[in-house]
């Protein structure tokens, strides 16, 4: 299966340069794998450079977890971190996904000096 980068997702989630959007749509179209770095990039750029909401980052990855050309590294882990942003927007994406990966694994608590994140079960503040 292929592989994408971070700037095919941001052309299928933002739909704002038509041309790549169909070359993106059609690299995808046989079929292509997310892994969670690539995912996690997207939704940090459509946060700081397109300015999505949580609720948007969420339903954005809702979208890709949907979609029918595109297999997302750890699905279940994606879709529980989802879950957690949208119980506690305040929390990023990026933190949510570790800590469900983490959490799969068996590999808790999360140590971090990020305040806002020690709040999440499974974290420890540091």
């Amino acid at each position: 299966m292929r592989t994408v980068d971070t700037n095919v997702l941001v052309r299928l989630t933002t739909r704002d340069d038509a041309r790549q959007v169909e070359i993106a749509e059609a690299f995808v179209a046989r079929g292509a794998w997310v892994p969670h770095l690539v995912l996690a990039e997207t939704m940090g750029v459509l946060t700081s450079v397109y300015q999505r909401s949580p609720a948007e980052i969420a339903n954005a990855v809702e979208m890709l977890l949907n979609h029918q050309h595109l297999t997302l590294q750890d699905s279940e882990a994606v879709a529980a971190a989802v879950a957690s942003l949208r119980k506690r927007p305040a929390r990023g994406f990026s933190d949510c996904l570790v800590l469900e990966v983490a959490r799969k694994a068996g590999h808790l608590p999360v140590g971090t000096f990020d305040r806002n994140f020690s709040k999440l079960a499974g974290v420890e503040r540091l």
